[in-house]
């Protein structure tokens, strides 16, 4: 009998109930798959940041002065051609647009810079300086992409200086080569003084790679400073920012956005793209950054 009498009812014993281990197994795979595309996201999912610069002794005709800040891109497209990064830099409508180092990581990118530099050119004026990744590929590479840059209409600051008008003022535009270039080359400091021996007393924005060396560019005696090479920090931890720096020392300063010592004035782009180096191939709450910076007199 499979019917009892227990208290005066009957009872039947209950039947286990059947596993769905298919189930199971397509909750785990949507899983993953949601994790792997939030991930690409996080490493390729295109953001356009807007920040702005108070600066102290900038002239009154560069107040409202739009920058597009471009860095690390290292050789990624963002569409065909880079379409989609040129759709959203024309978009900002920028006076100026900056790229501080680490364009490409292998030689064979320099295909892709053509239309990037092009499209760049045709929406505003576009200044680039190298990182150390492009050096790296060797001087004969670095000269190749300057010289690729400067027939599409960027133009290279190698230890160099322009002076740029707006509103009938004038403030110094100057770029620095990375370090890793060549022994003998200009330093910052030397830079500076021949600033302020042809144009005396004007306001200096300088171009440089390296955010870790802000301290240097401060102590010059540089105004504004642009720099990347950080990668924001890889991994952003809320409140308390970038977790490894570009020398693998974790909680680095100076990751991203607008940071002052002293006089000088740094803003640090977390980038556009990642490299094969550990702890650099990859960003978590770190999406790739288009940085809009626009330019205040300070109150």
């Amino acid at each position: 009998m499979t019917t009892t009498e227990r208290d005066g009812a009957a009872y039947r014993r209950p039947r286990r109930k059947r596993r769905h281990p298919l189930r199971w197994l397509i909750a785990l795979v949507l899983l993953a798959a949601g994790g792997w595309f939030w991930f690409q996201w996080q490493c390729w999912g295109l953001q356009t940041t807007h920040a702005q610069a108070a600066l102290s002794g900038l002239p009154q005709g560069f107040d409202g002065y739009k920058i597009v800040h471009l860095s690390d891109l290292h050789g990624h497209e963002y569409g065909e051609d880079s379409r989609e990064l040129l759709e959203r830099t024309a978009a900002e409508q920028p006076d100026l647009i900056v790229i501080t180092g680490d364009l490409i990581d292998q030689k064979g990118q320099l295909e892709m810079i053509p239309a990037l530099a092009k499209g760049l050119a045709a929406i505003a004026p576009t200044y680039y300086v190298t990182g150390n990744h492009e050096w790296a590929l060797g001087t004969g590479t670095v000269k190749e992409l300057k010289g690729l840059l400067s027939q599409c209409g960027v133009t290279p600051l190698s230890n160099q200086y322009q002076v740029l008008e707006r509103g009938g003022d004038r403030i110094v535009l100057a770029g620095v080569d990375d370090p890793n270039g060549y022994a003998d080359q200009t330093t910052p400091e030397e830079l500076y003084t021949q600033i302020e021996n042809g144009e005396p007393g004007l306001f200096t924005l300088l171009l440089a790679h390296r955010n870790d060396h802000f301290g240097q560019y401060a102590n010059a005696g540089y105004d504004f400073v642009m720099s990347g090479h950080g990668h924001g920090g890889i991994v952003r931890l809320p409140f308390v920012g970038g977790l490894v720096g570009a020398d693998r020392r974790f909680f680095p300063p100076w990751t991203s956005g607008v940071y002052t010592v002293g006089d000088s004035t740094l803003f640090v782009s977390r980038g556009l793209g990642n490299n094969t180096t550990p702890f650099q191939g990859f960003r978590i709450f770190n999406r790739p950054e288009l940085a809009v910076i626009t330019l205040k007199v300070e109150a």
